[in-house]
């Protein structure tokens, strides 16, 4: 048996981890499922399985952090989570899920982590060379350097504008419609399904010159606005990462 003087078969278990994981079925509900099957199945025997199993899936999860560390641009982010407190009953505590992503081959991976420091991604990127994509979380400022080269996100500057509308509208606005002239290109990209060569060049022609005067436009205009306003945020948070 997978589980050693356990009961469950592989499939089994199987089927509690793609439920519980893949379908998103909490564990107490797939309880009360197989009570409608006639299997009375307790509370700490199934989180016993599902610890235990893991140890037969962790090749596949090493395998999946080998593929994933190997390739050369990596988008990361982490998300907070409320975690069961083994040493108080009932309580919880606050994780993270740090999650790494490899958007050309679409390979993910979650690495669990107790905190939000430096300590998880500098252990997991510690061979990693390439391009690593954030959201301009000062935490990963420290792995911009000769092998790692930093690149920070769009999509997370344009949420800071769309704050902004009804603080500044006229300034948020022209960014808001900047930003989406840039969207039109990469649609146009991705329909006309170019090779990444053929991505750099029409950036090159198109995008770069939306940017270089989006970047002028910021560093004059920052002046002109309260540093605390929605806008004055906006603009600073944009400018202090443009080189990434």
């Amino acid at each position: 048996m997978p589980i050693e003087k356990g009961i469950p078969g592989p499939g089994l278990l199987a089927n509690i981890f793609i439920e519980k994981y893949v379908d998103h079925l909490p564990l107490y509900r797939q309880i009360e499922r197989y009570k409608r099957e006639g299997v009375d199945i307790t509370s700490s025997s199934i989180s016993d399985w599902v610890s235990a199993g893991c140890n037969w899936i962790r090749p596949a999860f090493d395998c999946m952090q080998t593929k994933i560390l190997n390739c050369d641009y990596l988008q990361v982010d982490e998300t907070p989570i409320k975690v069961l407190d083994r040493s108080k009953k009932g309580e919880s505590h606050r994780g993270y899920y740090w999650v790494y992503r490899d958007p050309i081959n679409k390979l993910v991976l979650f690495d669990y982590r107790k905190g939000r420091g430096r300590e998880g991604p500098q252990e997991l990127l510690k061979n990693f060379k390439g391009y690593l994509q954030t959201d301009g979380y000062g935490v990963y400022d420290a792995f911009d350097g000769k092998e790692i080269k930093l690149l920070h996100c769009i999509a997370h500057a344009r949420r800071y504008f769309d704050q902004a509308v009804e603080n500044d509208k006229v300034r948020a606005e022209y960014v808001l419609h900047e930003i989406q002239k840039l969207y039109a290109i990469e649609r146009k990209a991705k329909e006309n399904m170019l090779t990444h060569k053929e991505r750099l060049a029409i950036r090159q022609e198109l995008s770069v010159p939306i940017l270089s005067e989006m970047h002028q436009w910021l560093k004059i205009n920052i002046t002109q606005v309260p540093p605390q306003s929605l806008i004055g945020k906006a603009l600073a948070y944009s400018l202090s990462r443009w080189e990434n």
